[in-house]
């Protein structure tokens, strides 16, 4: 099976290779990371890592990196002596995890998981444990890992239902690849049982909770809050419709629904927050489009352009969503209106507010339930539904503030698991 597997990931590079190297041509992407990923230009930054064990933690991108900061703050304050190479597989990701993460740690680029290349890379980086973060199987690097001998651990372990269903169609091959796994960490019930029926070993499992939750609550702070505001010359009390990762065919909702709220609320300004940055220059389209000029990207602000009560400010630059939500007279979480399963809800929960989303949850499914029993996350269907919700909060703010504090307070009542993850690692080191 490892043979098929390995055919049909040389199958899939004759196809995917042009592709990405058009893409680094014409855009840049992938420029920084593509040799690290074949495992180059990484030498200098492993051989500088002291002695001591060796733990390499993997969080694919900045979602995975949310939840991984807490862990490896964890670990580092009960195993100091312990050594961290981190990785990621997106520029985002390691972008995310340089600003957040503070410890003494390598930062290395995942490898592609080619045979050769996964050796010379656990080879150079010489782990006594691998942690993945959250659910990326790879099956020629957990292979590899066993027969050189060492510990691999999954935590924060979700599955998300659309994973589910493709993990469930070849379930007989994940089956084995889930053998290599030493241990799993998951989430909830839903998840442990999902990488149940996979094919994991329920001895090697247990339900451990979200370290994310821990990585809000660390994060929140009156200074974060404090130095948004400054940049975007917000006022005391002025308010704010923060539209968070946005996809296509929603920013066209959101920016409806703003310019309805306009002729009540002539002073509300929107800020909004595309998931992909590069999408920035349609969404500055759509908005001129709809007669919205007034407009500001936080690109222009960082450069030195003066922010003079804009209507509208862009989001265009990566790792700010989380201290925008602070400014957040309410809030609509996007991926949701749209069938992409739902974007993470609980930072904007964190700053005690409250959640619009449509209904795609699926990804978020747990963190919804729990935001919903608590009366601060609020599905609809369409715009329409959006726009009333919005109007019923900026009518009544104490209804608001008063969601948003129970809220907040789910998140406060959910911490405590990155330490528990820490103690896991701990115990294969």
């Amino acid at each position: 099976m490892y043979i098929l597997y390995n055919i049909i990931l040389w199958a899939a590079a004759v196809v995917l290779v042009p592709f990405f190297l058009l893409k680094i041509i014409l855009t840049g992407k992938y420029r920084t990371s593509i040799f690290q990923k074949f495992g180059g230009r990484q030498t200098n930054i492993l051989s500088a890592i002291k002695e001591g064990p060796r733990v390499w933690i993997h969080a694919v991108s900045v979602g995975e990196v949310t939840a991984a900061a807490p862990i490896v703050a964890s670990l580092k304050k009960k195993r100091p002596e312990v050594q961290i190479v981190f990785s990621t597989s997106t520029e985002t990701g390691q972008e995310m995890a340089q600003k957040f993460i503070k410890d003494d740690v390598a930062f290395i680029y995942f490898p592609l998981d080619i045979p050769a290349v996964v050796r010379k890379m656990i080879a150079m980086a010489k782990p006594d444990v691998f942690v993945l973060v959250e659910t990326e199987l790879w099956p020629n690097f957990l292979r590899c890992c066993e027969q050189n001998r060492v510990k691999t651990l999954m935590v924060n372990g979700r599955i998300s239902p659309r994973s589910y269903r493709r993990y469930r169609m070849t379930g007989f091959f994940w089956k084995k690849v889930l053998r290599h796994l030493d241990f799993a960490g998951m989430i909830s019930d839903v998840d442990a049982q999902r990488i149940t029926d996979i094919g994991m070993d329920a001895a090697k499992m247990q339900v451990m909770g979200n370290a994310k939750y821990d990585g809000l609550a660390a994060k929140i702070s009156p200074a974060l809050r404090d130095e948004i505001t400054r940049r975007l010359n917000a006022r005391e009390n002025e308010r704010f419709f923060v539209a968070g990762s946005t996809h296509p065919g929603e920013d066209e909702i959101v920016i409806d629904v703003y310019r309805k709220l306009l002729e009540r609320y002539p002073d509300l300004r929107l800020i909004l927050v595309p998931r992909h940055i590069e999408r920035t220059e349609n969404v500055v389209n759509l908005l001129r489009q709809s007669g919205l000029n007034d407009v500001i990207r936080l690109s222009e602000i960082n450069n030195g352009r003066s922010v003079k009560a804009e209507s509208v400010i862009v989001i265009d630059v990566i790792g700010e969503l989380f201290k925008v939500y602070s400014l957040a007279s309410v809030v609509f979480c996007g991926g949701s209106l749209v069938p992409k399963g739902g974007q993470n809800i609980l930072e904007a929960a964190a700053w005690g507010k409250v959640i619009f989303y449509g209904p795609s949850m699926e990804d978020f499914s747990q963190e919804k339930t729990l935001l919903e029993e608590a009366g601060c996350g609020i599905t609809v269907r369409d715009g329409e539904e959006l726009f009333s919700g919005i109007m019923r909060m900026l009518d009544h703010p104490e209804e608001a503030d008063r969601r948003g504090e129970k809220g907040r307070a789910v998140i406060a009542a959910n911490i405590g698991a990155a330490g528990r993850y820490a103690d896991l690692i701990s115990k294969y080191i």
